[in-house]
C-alpha cells in the first residue's frame, strides 16, 4: 500500500498544476483567435472564450503517463487512448459543428481500445447480487458505457462551473469506491481525473473564464467511463453521474431523437429581466434538470449550480454506499 503513495502524490500534482498552469495562457490564445460564444446567463454581451480540451487532455496524458511509469498497466493504455480519441472526437465537434450522430459514433470507436487491449473484464458487478458473467453482451456495454458517460457529462455543462464542479464530485467518489473494494492501483489511476476537473473549475467557476466545450466535456467523460469499466465499477459509476444520467434521459425522452442542443429553437429555460433563470411555459420545449430545479421559482445560475452539486454530493454518498454493499452477498 505504501508503495502506491509516491505514483498518486506524482501523478495529482502533475495533473493539477498542468492544467492550472496550461489555462491562462490557452484562455489569451483563444482570445487573440476570438474564439468565443456568449455567455447567454449574464447580462449584456459577454463573451467566453472555449474550448478547454486541449488542456485538460495535456492534463490526462502527463499524469497518465508518470502512472504508468510506475504501473505498465494495459488499463492505463486503455483509459489514455480512450480519452484522447473522446477528445479529438469533441476538438472536431468544436471547431466544424458536426450532426448529432458525430459523438456518440466517434465515441462508441473511443471505447474500442478497451476490447482490443483486453482492460476489461466481462463480469458485471452488482450490490447484493454479485456478479453476472455476460461475456458477450459485455462488450456492447463497453461501448455503450463510454458513449454515455461522454455525451452524459457534456449534456451536464449548463452554467458556469457546473461540469467542472459536478466531476471533481463523482470522479473523488469513484476513487473512493475503488478503495472500498481495494482496487488500489485503478484507483490511484481515477485520481488524476479529480485533481484535473479540481483545476479546470478555478476558471469555469461562475464567472467562466472558459468553457470545457465538446473536447473538454468528452474528455472528462470518457475517461470517467474508461476508469469504470477497467475498475469494474461500472454500476456504482452510474449511481454517482445520476443527476446527469437524468438530465440525458430528460433530453432523449421529450426530444425523442439524438440531436445537438444548439440545433433546438425552443429553451427549457428562460432569463428574467434580473438574469434569473425561470422554467419555460412554451409547451414544446424539452424538458431538462435545470427546467426542473426552477419549476416552482426563479433562482439565479449560482444558485442553480448549488442544488446541482448537492444532488450530485447525494450521488456521490450513495455510490459510496454502493460500494460497501459490493462486498455483502445474500
Amino acid at each position: 500500500m505504501t508503495e502506491l503513495i509516491i505514483p498518486a502524490i506524482v501523478s495529482c500534482v502533475v495533473a493539477f498544476f498542468t492544467v492550472y498552469l496550461m489555462m491562462p495562457p490557452l484562455i489569451k490564445y483563444l482570445h487573440k483567435k476570438n474564439l468565443a460564444v456568449r455567455d447567454i446567463h449574464k447580462k449584456g454581451e459577454v463573451m467566453v472564450v472555449r474550448p478547454a480540451g486541449p488542456a485538460l487532455i495535456v492534463g490526462v496524458i502527463t499524469s497518465e503517463i508518470v502512472l504508468y511509469a510506475f504501473f505498465q498497466l494495459n488499463e492505463i493504455l486503455a483509459i489514455l487512448i480512450t480519452t484522447i480519441i473522446a477528445f479529438l472526437v469533441g476538438y472536431v465537434d468544436d471547431r466544424k459543428g458536426m450532426g448529432g450522430w458525430w459523438k456518440p459514433i466517434g465515441l462508441a470507436v473511443a471505447a474500442l481500445p478497451i476490447i482490443f487491449l483486453g482492460a476489461y473484464d466481462s463480469d458485471l458487478a452488482f450490490p447484493l447480487f454479485g456478479e453476472v458473467q455476460i461475456p458477450i453482451l459485455y462488450l456492447a456495454i463497453i461501448i455503450f458505457m463510454i458513449v454515455i458517460t461522454g455525451n452524459t457529462v457534456n449534456s451536464i455543462d449548463v452554467a458556469n462551473g457546473i461540469a467542472s464542479g459536478f466531476m471533481v464530485i463523482a470522479s473523488f467518489s469513484l476513487s473512493v469506491a475503488l478503495v472500498i473494494l481495494q482496487n488500489y492501483e485503478i484507483a490511484i489511476v481515477s485520481l488524476p481525473l479529480g485533481f484535473i476537473s479540481l483545476a479546470f473549475y478555478k476558471y469555469h467557476k461562475i464567472p467562466s473564464k472558459i468553457f470545457p466545450g465538446d473536447s473538454g466535456a468528452l474528455t472528462l467523460g470518457a475517461m470517467y467511463g474508461a476508469i469504470a469499466i477497467v475498475g469494474q465499477v461500472e454500476v456504482i459509476a452510474a449511481v454517482a453521474l445520476l443527476p446527469a444520467v437524468l438530465n440525458s434521459f430528460l433530453f432523449l425522452a421529450t426530444v425523442k431523437k439524438i440531436v445537438e442542443h444548439k440545433e433546438l429553437s425552443e429553451k427549457p429555460v428562460e432569463l428574467t429581466q434580473d438574469f434569473k433563470l425561470k422554467a419555460t411555459k412554451n409547451k414544446k420545449a424539452r424538458i431538462s434538470l435545470v427546467r426542473l430545479i426552477v419549476a416552482k421559482t426563479e433562482l439565479s445560475e449560482k444558485e442553480v449550480a448549488i442544488v446541482i452539486f448537492k444532488l450530485a454530493l447525494f450521488s456521490a454518498a450513495l455510490a459510496i454506499i454502493t460500494a460497501f454493499m459490493m462486498g455483502v452477498k445474500l
